[in-house]
């Protein structure tokens, strides 16, 4: 009992102690030990790095789950350390819907039989996702969080064993000063500067440690920033393979697509009498009309129904337009593409063509050359070459 009351009163005598040096010295009243330069740069390293990888952890997070409410929700599995239910991706929910939707439409349907084609890559497109997430989440942000809740927390610990160390030793020297001034005026030897020198060695020789302990845990950091940019090349490579796969994906659901759009157009909206115009092309844009070099454009009449538009007419005629002296490029087709009518050019895969673009017309089409053969193209069907 009497062992504890004497603890608790020395445990307190050191806090007020070391209370009394810290405000002296924010009052500029006490001097302060100073750590070296080499010293303070590795603290000033070590504070830079839990900073940003405090932030590049928490971006990463919201990268993958943009979804804050279900971020909490993991954090709050992984804290009590249960699994995490599995979720569906944005993408499998999508595919789902669409394929529920093609039943109700009739999946023999030209719509029904698209949205199921779409349905699929977006399921798969979705277990990608599934896969870059788990992969980025044990890759990277593991040990990022493994930094921050071990090696991090170790450091900050011994910076503050360090912190206590110095204000006692800057304690013991000014009691040591307080003992001489006082000797000196009483012009005799005073135990009480003994005492206080004996404690300054002692505390010198404990500071002196905690602060090589302290060192050694600070030049780690460099350690940690190799083991870091390991992970963030293994990110890089989970996001490379990623969009890698979605890219691989769309490119065959377009080929899909592209493969039967003169079927399904043809039996949706050809036999309308109303449709006087072929469909736009539906596939994701490959290069822009826009990409061509500039050409003078001149004023585009608008259409009024039933006057004809002679500008947009003299312009969607092949045969009566004749190439810009500059501005024309070579592409090469991507997919089969069968003629609508006179004005457009009939394609096929692979092939090398000459195309431009005129004034006033649809920047969704350009004008396609292969010897003599002359018409209107669909830029997504087409890889614009420089």
């Amino acid at each position: 009992m009497d062992f504890n009351v004497k603890k608790l009163a020395s445990d307190a005598g050191v806090f007020f102690s070391r209370a009394m040096q810290f405000t002296e010295e924010k009052l500029g009243q006490a001097e302060k030990t100073e750590l070296d330069a080499h010293f303070e740069n590795l603290l000033a390293r070590a504070d830079c790095t839990k900073n940003w990888t405090e932030k590049i952890l928490r971006q990463t997070e919201v990268l993958l789950q943009p979804n804050p409410s279900a971020r909490v929700e993991e954090f709050l599995y992984e804290k009590l350390d249960r699994k995490v239910p599995s979720r569906v991706t944005n993408g499998e929910l999508l595919a789902q819907y669409m394929t529920e939707a093609a039943n109700d439409f009739g999946p023999g349907t030209p719509y029904g039989k698209t949205l199921i084609k779409v349905g699929e890559t977006q399921r798969r497109l979705g277990a990608a996702e599934r896969d870059f997430i788990h992969s980025a989440s044990i890759n990277f942000l593991t040990p990022l969080r493994n930094f921050l809740e071990g090696d991090w927390r170790t450091i900050s610990k011994e910076r503050r064993i360090l912190q206590n160390r110095r204000l006692d030793l800057d304690a013991c020297k000014a009691r040591l000063k307080k003992a001489k001034a006082a000797e000196a005026k009483a012009a005799l030897w005073s135990d009480e500067v003994e005492k206080a020198e004996h404690e300054l060695r002692l505390t010198q020789s404990e500071f002196d440690r905690q602060a090589e302990v302290t060192r050694l845990l600070l030049e780690g950091i460099s350690s940690t920033h190799v083991n870091h940019l390991r992970c963030l090349h293994e990110f890089v490579e989970s996001q490379t393979n990623y969009y890698a796969q979605c890219y691989q994906y769309m490119l065959d659901l377009q080929k899909q697509l592209g493969s039967s759009k003169g079927e399904i157009f043809s039996g949706t909206f050809v036999g309308n009498a109303e449709a006087t115009s072929p469909p736009a092309a539906t596939s994701p844009p490959a290069v822009a009309a826009a990409t061509l070099p500039a050409v003078p454009t001149i004023p585009v009449v608008p259409t009024i129904v039933g006057v004809p538009n002679t500008v947009a007419e003299s312009v969607l005629n092949p045969n009566e337009v004749k190439p810009p002296a500059s501005g024309t490029r070579k592409a090469r087709v991507l997919y089969d593409y069968e003629a609508a009518d006179s004005t457009e050019l009939a394609l096929l895969a692979d092939e090398m063509i000459t195309v431009y673009s005129l004034p006033g017309m649809d920047p969704d089409w350009l004008i396609g050359e292969r010897g003599n053969q002359k018409g209107k193209v669909p830029v997504t069907y087409l890889e614009l070459l420089s």
